[in-house]
Order: structure tokens, then C-alpha cells, then sequence
């Protein structure tokens, strides 16, 4: 079996927390499988936080490494996105979700703090994650005359 044939994602939803300067930056990852469950988790995000101050995320497809996606959702560009998928780089999580709801505190934390806050936090909700090994998997259709039967069952059990 090649290594890439497995990847790395979280078995279920984990949660963590940090906390700098009175403001609260409460990360949750998820594994994900597509780019509609994104969408879903985020608007119940909004409507659990309404009162919070950002929603930021990131999240990664494999085994494309370029597959991902962030959002800053109104911080300085760069610095929560990129934070939290230096997180799922570091890991080496595929089909995984990040995101920091931040409750602001009062106090500004320029953009370097900002970055080690969505940083931290989202090591924190994978740090608490369980971690799972999947098996990348292809599924295929295809049509073949009746008396061909015999023959595919007995190819599809030498691919087992």
C-alpha cells in the first residue's frame, strides 16, 4: 500500500480555546467531506455566535495540496486564515475544517498577536481531536453482459 493511499482527518467535531487579553477565540474542527457541509457548519456558526466578532476558518481537500480554502471575515489579511491552515499543513489533515469564533476582548493584539491567537487556538481544538487514518477510496461503474459475471467477480477478488 503507497502512503498515499491514506490520509489524516479527525474522527468527530473537537473543540479548544484561547484566550488573550480579555478576547476569547473558541476553534472547532471537524472533518468534512464537502464544500456544502462548509457552508452549513458555518451558518450555524452565525446563528449559535450572533454577537460574536469574527467567524474565521480554513479548511483543506486532499490530496490536492492546493485544495483549501480560508477566510480572515474581517481581521487583517493573513492574519487568521493563514494561521489556522498553517495548523492543518502542520498535521497533514485532509478533509478538515477549522474555525475560531472570536469574542472580542478590548484590547487590539496587532496583526503578530492576532496570528499566534488563531494559531493557538486552532492547535488547541486539533490537540484535543482524535486523529484517524482513511483509506482513500475510488468507486467505479460500469456495465458488463451477463456471462462476462464470473469473470469481474473473480478480478474485483484478486484487487482485495
Amino acid at each position: 500500500m503507497n502512503t498515499n493511499d491514506c490520509f489524516f482527518t479527525v474522527g468527530h467535531q473537537a473543540t479548544g480555546i484561547y484566550k488573550e487579553k480579555g478576547s476569547s477565540f473558541m476553534a472547532q474542527v471537524y472533518p468534512i467531506r464537502s464544500e456544502a457541509e462548509v457552508k452549513i457548519i458555518l451558518s450555524e456558526l452565525k446563528k449559535v455566535h450572533p454577537k460574536a466578532r469574527h467567524i474565521c476558518y480554513g479548511y483543506r481537500f486532499g490530496p490536492d495540496q492546493e485544495y483549501h480554502r480560508i477566510n480572515d471575515d474581517g481581521e487583517p489579511s493573513g492574519t487568521a486564515g493563514r494561521p489556522i491552515l498553517g495548523q492543518l499543513i502542520k498535521h497533514a489533515l485532509e478533509n478538515t475544517l477549522i474555525t475560531v469564533v472570536r469574542y472580542f476582548g478590548g484590547t487590539l493584539l496587532g496583526a503578530s498577536g492576532l496570528g499566534n491567537a488563531y494559531k493557538s487556538a486552532a492547535e488547541s481544538a486539533i490537540s484535543n481531536a482524535e486523529i484517524v487514518s482513511i483509506m482513500r477510496k475510488s468507486y467505479f461503474e460500469f456495465e458488463y453482459k451477463y456471462s462476462s459475471e464470473k469473470f469481474i467477480e473473480s478480478c474485483i477478488k484478486m484487487l482485495q
